[in-house]
């Protein structure tokens, strides 16, 4: 069965970074799509896999030999196995210094960020490519209510040739615990580490509490940390910091934790349908991640900085995100209800009148339909979130 390509949203800012720069590197998270986009923007490149291992060996055993087997203009793919290659890579980039030379792709954001300071500094364009937005499901034919997004998530691979969710996200689990975990750190007690991401799970959304999260797996405060870090790095979760205006200050406090793939939190909670989430205690939360997420890729997909915090006071008044738009708020609640009540925009229109920074028009994303401008609030859909992470760039 053929597959079917699903059109990302990030392939005009690939093209054009690539026509700037010799080198264009693509991180994301595994089968987040970074192979198929890349392939599809550039088909007449050549392409190497470096997660083969004859290719890496055929690599080690003579580097420039096989460079010259592999001229430009190639695709390497998951070049966080042979670092050593953009070390060679860098002297014929020097030597011909023409854009679109390469393509890379790598699934770990830390090593690939490190690598590339070293040796293709000022060289590269860096673009991180997470599975798909609820946007590019719509645009692609493909339309899920609330609680399917919540189930289904994200990844290409499941919507393209319709893999249930219990089976991609159980064996995308195991994938990533037996690749990247053991390659990233030396963890002996794998059983804690799962137990530790399913409790990880189920705190999505809520400020992360490392020595309680370390009192319940069983291991230290700094593991704890250690573990999450490398979760970051791997693109399974991602953190979101307090909105001061001191930008400093933000920096120094507690996160908040969500994960890139709503599926595999509902996986990691053992929910097994789109009626069992509709039923779950936390899907506000899980709404919330999703809605998260959906900024986060709006933002990358368009080239942009993610600029996302969140705001708490000392007297425990919220607002869910904020996103810095030119250091001007635009405060944004999310409410799984698919009802709208006035209750649901209370914070919002307390933030917006009692801001002296002049914060942006205020939205809320909820579970029901559009209702266009309400009340001082834009009152909107999941469907809308490109457009208001877009709305002031």
């Amino acid at each position: 069965m053929k597959k079917k390509y699903i059109e990302r949203q990030i392939s005009d800012y690939v093209r054009k970074v690539s026509g700037m720069y010799p080198v264009v590197t693509i991180c994301g998270p595994r089968q987040s799509g970074k192979t198929t986009l890349a392939r599809h923007l550039f088909p007449s490149y050549d392409y190497v896999s470096m997660e083969d291992p004859g290719t890496r060996l055929q690599f080690e055993n003579d580097p420039r030999a096989f460079l010259e087997l592999h001229p430009a203009p190639c695709i390497f793919d998951e070049v966080q196995n042979t670092p050593t290659l953009l070390s060679y890579l860098q002297g014929i980039i020097d030597e011909h210094n023409t854009p679109g030379m390469y393509i890379l792709t790598g699934s770990r954001q830390m090593e690939l960020q490190e690598t590339i300071t070293q040796s293709l500094a000022g060289r590269s364009a860096m673009v991180d490519l997470l599975p798909l937005s609820y946007a590019e499901l719509e645009t692609a034919g493909i339309h899920l209510t609330r609680d399917e997004a919540l189930y289904y998530g994200g990844l290409p691979r499941l919507h393209a040739e319709g893999i249930p969710p219990e089976i991609a996200y159980s064996n995308y689990m195991r994938t990533y615990v037996e690749r990247d975990v053991r390659q990233l750190i030396n963890i002996k007690n794998l059983s804690a580490f799962e137990t530790f991401i399913r409790l990880l799970a189920a705190r999505v959304g809520q400020i992360i509490n490392y020595s309680s999260l370390a009192s319940d797996v069983g291991v230290s405060a700094p593991t704890i940390k250690e573990w999450i870090s490398m979760l970051e790095a791997s693109y399974i979760v991602f953190t979101v910091h307090p909105y001061y205006s001191n930008f400093g200050k933000r920096l120094t406090k507690s996160p908040k934790i969500f994960f890139t793939e709503t599926g595999l939190v509902t996986s990691l909670l053992d929910i097994n349908s789109p009626a069992q989430v509709a039923r779950d205690p936390l899907i506000g939360n899980i709404y919330e991640n999703l809605v998260v997420s959906e900024f986060l890729k709006a933002r990358l997909n368009a080239g942009l900085r993610p600029n996302m915090y969140f705001y708490r006071d000392a007297h425990g008044f919220e607002i869910d995100l904020i996103l810095d738009i030119a250091r001007r708020p635009l405060p944004i609640e999310i409410k799984s209800a698919k009802t709208y009540t006035p209750a649901l925009i209370k914070n919002l229109q307390q933030f917006y009148n009692n801001d002296v920074t002049q914060s942006l028009t205020p939205a809320l994303i909820y579970g029901g339909d559009d209702l266009g401008d309400f009340q001082g609030v834009h009152v909107t859909s999941i469907s809308a979130v490109h457009k208001v992470a877009l709305s002031e760039a």
